[in-house]
């Protein structure tokens, strides 16, 4: 029997590697002559680079940059010498993750820290760069990023002002005579999955930023600010950026990439599944178990799960979903096509406990799949 193991991580929990490890083990314990291949994937947010390494072997280059409120941080992105390309997480340098709860505020936060870590990739000569954008603290539509490389934002009496995001309204005019000019070379994949215009009531201001720390006066600002800039896009480089769906992701780096990269905007899972050959590697497999921390309405909205999905249904492949918890409803699992589920949690006493143990309890729900499948193959 082959089997391929092609999780996301449990967030704070588990990595994707990890999860493979620990569902080898179970399905071992029934099946110890299962054919076990371990495809851990990503969707483009936090992680992505650490699969990506894991699959493809490059080098990780560490830059000191700016975090989101400008101090110095070191952060790291992976890049391979073979095709002259590089994968950044946005998270790196401009990330939740990199400020304490009283810091975490979109409002006054930068993504210059991000065009830091594209511009030391282009000097390293990279052709390609594929930048994730996933749990990003900033609400700046790409202004600081695009700081990094040459660009200047001029408020009403030509002064250039701070990129941040609520300094998005003052900005009269973009000065774009001293950009890196290497970057017409460039090819720039983003990896989004969302649909968020860019402004308005589903934007990345109302959406987003109340997760960022904005307050519900400081979000109706932001929104104000990312109409307004982009306005200026439209007038200035002839692009309607409210019109590309995912320009609000990130905090607006969705239309900040397409206006100051010349970007792609692309499903993460999908960029992912090309680059490990995902597609051909399942060929002939009996089983797909992939999983995540949490099967919800989130996973219908192109996550790792419904990429998987995809796949699995191109070539016939049952798959099993084994989660920490599962809160959609079995219509919509049956809808995904999904033929087993499992939870950490209906094994665990308590949140605490499935964090804690989520690797044992893995592996007894593993062996348990591995009995149930080969009592119907038998």
């Amino acid at each position: 029997m082959k089997i391929i193991l092609a999780p996301d991580k449990f967030k704070g929990s588990l990595t994707g590697i990890e999860f493979c490890n620990a569902v080898e083990q179970g399905v071992k314990i029934i099946s110890p002559n299962a054919e076990i291949i371990k495809l851990p994937l990503a969707d483009g947010g936090d992680g992505t680079i650490d699969i990506l390494e894991y699959h493809l072997k490059g080098k990780r280059i560490k830059v000191n940059v700016c975090d989101p409120l400008f101090r110095t941080v070191q952060a790291s992105y992976l890049y391979l010498d073979s095709i002259s390309t590089a994968f950044i997480e946005m998270a790196e340098a401009s990330g939740m993750k990199l400020l304490n709860s009283e810091e975490q505020n979109c409002f006054g936060t930068t993504s210059f820290g991000t065009g830091e870590i594209i511009l030391d990739a282009v000097r390293k000569g990279a052709k390609t760069i594929i930048l994730g954008i996933g749990g990003s603290a900033t609400n700046d539509c790409g202004i600081g990023m695009a700081s990094a490389f040459g660009y200047k934002f001029l408020d009403q009496n030509g002064n250039e002002v701070n990129p941040i995001g609520k300094n998005l309204s003052k900005i009269i005019s973009i000065d774009t005579n001293n950009i890196y000019s290497d970057f017409k070379n460039v090819h720039f994949k983003v990896a989004c999955d969302v649909t968020n215009p860019l402004f308005g009531l589903k934007g990345a201001a109302y959406v987003y930023a109340p997760q960022k720390g904005a307050s519900q006066n400081e979000v109706i600002q932001l929104n104000h600010g990312l109409c307004h800039i982009a306005n200026i896009f439209q007038k200035q480089f002839n692009i309607d950026v409210q019109s590309v769906k995912g320009a609000g992701a990130a905090g607006g780096i969705g239309a900040g990439s397409l206006v100051f990269l010349n970007a792609n905007l692309l499903s993460g899972i999908d960029l992912v599944k090309d680059l490990v050959n995902f597609d051909n590697k399942i060929e002939g497999s009996d089983w797909i178990i992939t999983g995540e921390g949490k099967l919800d309405s989130q996973t219908l909205s192109g996550k790792t799960i419904q990429g998987v999905m995809s796949s699995a249904k191109k070539q016939s492949i049952p798959v099993a979903a084994f989660c920490g918890s599962i809160s959609l409803q079995k219509k919509h699992i049956d809808n995904l096509g999904i033929s087993y589920t499992a939870s950490v949690m209906e094994k665990a006493v308590d949140l605490e406990d499935a964090i804690s143990n989520s690797y044992k309890y893995l592996s007894v729900i593993s062996a348990k799949f591995a009995k149930d499948i080969s009592e119907i193959t038998t």
